[in-house]
Order: C-alpha cells, then structure tokens, then sequence
C-alpha cells in the first residue's frame, strides 16, 4: 500500500516562502499524476495544484503565479514551491493523486503557518 509522506511546512511571514515535498513509502507511487491540496483551519480540504501527465500543471487561481509544483529527476518526490506567503493560505497541506482518481491513504500532512 502507498503512504504518501509530505513535509517542509513550518511557520513562516507574511511574503514567506516554503518548499513542500511529498514522497512515498512502501509501494513506489508513480509521479506523474499528483496534486496537492490543503485544509485550512475549520475548512474542508481542496484542490491547490494538480500535475497530469507529467507535464501539465493546473493551479488554483488562488495561488496562480505564486505557487509552483515540480519533481525531482527521479520522480519519485513532488514539490510545491511557495512564494509570497498569505496569511490566507493557512492549511495543512497534502498530496494524493489528482481528484478524478480513487485517492491513496491520506498522509498526515504538513502544516503551513504564515503570521500576518
């Protein structure tokens, strides 16, 4: 069974920036249909930025231009590079596969802070 492992959150400023990783253990999980998601405090969890066939990537208009997903040359880690922190994007962050797809375990996530 996959467990899929995010990490790299923590607390940072308003115009902050942090880099999420999500990797797997157990069962080697392909990369190249991911997404990444977060669940702000009291919210449901949604879709931030989803990676399909390796190469096409689709951001929530939210975090457009802000946010960028990327993959290490293995492809066997996801990152989410996050610039220019908001104190609205406030959220555990996960990853999973994309929406249309029955998703994998849910991790335990990574929790993002960002102080106005």
């Amino acid at each position: 069974q996959v467990q899929l492992v995010e990490s790299g959150g923590g607390l940072v400023q308003t115009g902050g920036s942090l880099r999420l990783s999500c990797t797997t253990r157990g069962q080697v999980r392909g990369f190249n249909n991911m997404a990444w998601y977060r669940q702000p405090p009291g919210e449901q969890r949604y879709l931030v930025a989803a990676l399909t066939n390796g190469d096409r990537i689709n951001y929530a208009d939210s975090v457009k231009g802000r946010f960028t997903v990327s993959r290490d040359s293995q492809k066997t880690t996801m990152y989410l590079q996050m610039n220019d922190l908001k104190p609205e994007d406030t959220a555990v962050y996960y990853c999973n596969g994309p929406p249309q797809c029955t998703p994998d375990p849910w991790g335990q996530g990574t929790q993002v802070t960002v102080s106005s």
